[in-house]
Parts: C-alpha cells; structure tokens; sequence
C-alpha cells in the first residue's frame, strides 16, 4: 500500500507533534515529586541550603587553618639573603642605637670621600627554638579547641535549622487543616443562607434572620481567607529556609498525617545537646587561653647559625678597586650560637592579659550553667505540653461530637419554627471551632514531640523517623 506524499506527512506529523508535550508533561510530573517534600527532605535542605550553616562550616576551616599555622612554630626559621649595592665606605667610630639607617663595617678613615665602591653580600640565617617550656604546646591547644569550638558551632547551627524547618512544616500542616474545616464551614454557613433566604422569601421568617445568615457567611469566607493566608505565610518561611519558590512547595506529611504512637517518657542527656557542646568547648577554649598566657613569661631560647659571604670594592686602608670588584663575595664566614631572651618589662601586661582571660573563663563558666539550666526548663516544658496535647487529643472526639448534635439540634428547631438564627450560627461557630482544633490535636501532639526534639537535641532523628 502506498501513500501519498501528503498523507505520509500527516502520519509524520501526528507521531512527532505530541512529543514536545510529552516532554513537557514529564518535566511538569518530575518537577512536581521533587518538590513534594517529606519533613526529613525539608530538614536536610535546609541545612544544606540556609547560610548559617555554611557560615560555620567556614568557620570551622578558618580554624583548621589556624591550627595547622600555630604547628608551623616548632619548625626552624631559615632565611636566605643576598644583597648588592654601589655606596661610599667613609665610617665613623662611636656608638649608636639600632634604628634604620644603613650601617658601614670596617676601620674608620681619616677623611670623607665621595667615591663609591661595589658591595654584596650572601647568606643563610638559621633560628631554631629547641624547647619553650610548653608555650607553643599551649598556643596550639588554643588553635585546637577554638577548632573544636567551630565544629560544635556548626552542629548547633545544623539542629537550630532544622528545628525551624520542621517547625515550619508543622505550622504549614496545621494551616492546611484549619483550612480544610475552614472550608467546610463555608460550605455550611451557605446552605444556611440559602435555607433562610428561602423562608424569608416565603414570608415565613423576618428579613434579619436572612441578614444575619448572610453575616454569618462573609465571617466564614473571612475565615477561610486568614486560613489560606496562614498556609502562605508558613510556606514562605520555609521556602526561605530551602531556597525555592513558594508556589512549588508542595507536603508529603508521611506519619504525621496519622496519631502519634503513645511512648515513654523519654530521656534527657543535657551534656550531649549541640548547644552545651559548643559551650564546654567554649570553656575549653578559655582555659587554654589561661594557660598560654602563663606560659608566655619564659626565657626564649634560639640556637643559631649563618653561612655567609661578603664582597667589597674597597681595602681597610682606604683604597678602591675599579671596575666591577666587590660585585661577587670574596669574603665568607660561618657562625654558631645561643640565644636566650626574657621579657622583664612584660610582665605586668601579661599579669593582666591572664586577668583578662581568667574573666572570660569565669563568663564560659556562668554561661554554661545558664544554658544547663534553661536546656532542663525547655525539656520539663515540653513533657508537660506533650502530656496535655495527648489528654487534649483524646478529649476531642467527644467535644466534635457534643458540638454536631448542638448544630443538628439548632437547625432542626429552626426548621421547625422553634428557634432563630443567632442559634444555629452560634452552633455553627462551635462546631467549627471544634473541628478546627481536632484536626491540629494531632499535629499539636506531633508539635510536642518535636519540642522534646528539640530539648534534647536530636531534630534531625525525630525528621528522619516521622518520614520513615
């Protein structure tokens, strides 16, 4: 069978055509399952992403870095030198302070002369500091545990995030279902109105009762929008947190969306909390500045040595050579010795330096048992809410239920001419209030766990359980 040019090229065409739509609808499928976010994606994002943490990570290279600098101190100083230079040779005898000006070796002469000569020189200047009774060993304990203090740092940023992204995506979820009932009550306060609207219409109830219902349904859509607003404004925090746009931000509650195991009560290790970590290295720290200072008023002995050369244009007597003499080293020497300092006048400063650093231990110290201290009030406040959030959730069924026979009743006696329409609207404010705080009663217990999470310092384990 054959085919037209015209018809094969329609065939063609029918295949090729709907390809770019398929690409299109399977980037629109891809891209809407990546950002459909359980709580352990959001909280690993977040860290990933938020600059705090990528703050201290820098921080803790900056540190590193500094470790390996004060290393560098048990290594030998070696410099090497040359010199070349055209200068006049007159010298004069005396005595003189060491300060900047160039100075001239030799025998002084009788008379100045402006006659200039060639010189040079070459060398090595070799300064090692055999042992210092322990001051570079306490510099670098300093460089150490201000490394060990940026480390810690970087896991109390890590669960700070993550708290506050797992806190987000809770109140995300928590707005989500108070606009789910939000919705509903909309729904409810419309059908009354027009029940209402239709009595009236039959003159079988006053116009107020229609005003009143109408009233009742602008509150509920008002509702409903401070709902929806609450969902934008959650998932702009987290958005911010995870570097996306809001619109595309889209939940995976996983276990959250179910009630919470009952367990018991936890444990609490207060010493193992991000945040007293980063303080005992701290305090750490601190100490081990103490100890550099009073390390720092000891001798300081150097063993030296130098190979050097030198050359010169001129003789002791006076006279010069021409041409280009003095431009190579023609004289050479060697030396070796020992070289011992002791900052006398030194030692007040550095008598106030330790008071100094003494102060900021003492500070550490008080710090650390302040954060001990308000580390046990959070978690003795998260037990409590925790218990009062299961006592609440398990109380609500009940309170839903008291609240639709109330609604039922209401508009039944309304029905039947034996009611009004502030009572069905104060049944249907009820109900819905009751509704609203059943569906969070479960996130509220969810809240709680997170919170005893977060006083034990381990949000990152409870994101990666809840996602399970």
């Amino acid at each position: 069978m054959h085919l037209s040019p015209s018809f094969a090229h329609l065939r063609l065409a029918r295949i090729i055509v709907p390809l770019p739509l398929l690409f299109v609808a399977g980037s629109l499928l891809l891209r809407g399952q990546q950002s459909e976010l359980r709580l352990s994606d959001a909280v690993s994002q977040a860290i990933e992403k938020y600059g705090s943490v990528q703050v201290s990570e820098a921080q803790v290279e900056e540190a590193a870095a500094s470790l390996r600098l004060a290393r560098t101190a048990y290594l030998p100083r070696v410099d090497a030198i040359a010199q070349a230079n055209r200068a006049t040779r007159n010298n004069v005898f005396g005595l003189q302070f060491p300060q900047g000006l160039p100075t001239v070796s030799g025998p002084p002469l009788e008379q100045n002369s402006t006659s200039s000569v060639w010189g040079s020189s070459v060398g090595f200047l070799v300064a090692w500091e055999p042992f210092d009774f322990g001051l570079r060993k306490a510099n670098e304990d300093v460089a150490r545990f201000a490394e060990r203090r940026a480390s810690a740092s970087v896991l109390r940023s890590r669960h700070e995030i993550a708290a506050l992204a797992s806190d987000s995506y809770l109140t995300i979820l928590a707005a989500e279902q108070t606009f789910q009932q939000a919705e509903a009550s909309v729904r409810r306060a419309e059908v009354f109105e027009r029940v209402v609207e239709g009595l009236v219409n039959a003159k079988l109830r006053p116009g107020v009762e229609h005003s009143r219902a109408r009233a009742e349904s602008a509150a509920a859509r008002t509702q409903r929008i401070q709902a929806r607003r609450a969902i934008d404004v959650a998932k702009a925090l987290l958005a911010r947190l995870l570097n996306m746009d809001p619109a595309t931000l889209s939940l995976n509650p996983g276990r959250l969306s179910e009630s919470p195991p009952a367990t018991a009560a936890p444990r609490i290790d207060v010493a193992a909390h991000p945040v007293t970590r980063e303080q005992d290295a701290a305090v750490e720290e601190a100490a081990a500045r103490i100890r550099a200072t009073e390390k720092a008023w000891v001798p300081r002995i150097h063993v030296l040595g130098s190979v050097y050369a030198r050359g010169t244009g001129a003789r002791a007597s006076g006279e010069t050579f021409g041409g280009v003499n003095g431009l190579g080293p023609n004289i050479h020497n060697w030396a070796a010795g020992v070289g011992v300092t002791l900052p006398i006048m030194e030692k007040p400063a550095l008598r106030a330096k330790r008071d100094v650093e003494a102060a900021r231990f003492r500070g550490e110290n008080k710090k650390r048992q302040q954060l001990i201290a308000d580390l046990s009030g959070q978690w003795n406040a998260a037990l409590a809410s925790l218990a009062a959030s299961r006592e609440i959730a398990a109380n609500m069924p009940d309170q839903v239920e008291a609240a639709r026979a109330t609604e039922r009743q209401a508009l039944a006696r309304y029905r039947a001419g034996l009611g009004n329409a502030v009572d069905v609207a104060d049944a249907q404010r009820q109900l819905t209030q009751a509704e609203i705080e059943y569906a969070v009663a479960r996130l509220s217990i969810w809240r709680a766990l997170l919170g005893v999470a977060k006083a034990q310092g381990e949000v990152e384990s409870f994101a990666r359980e809840v996602s399970q």
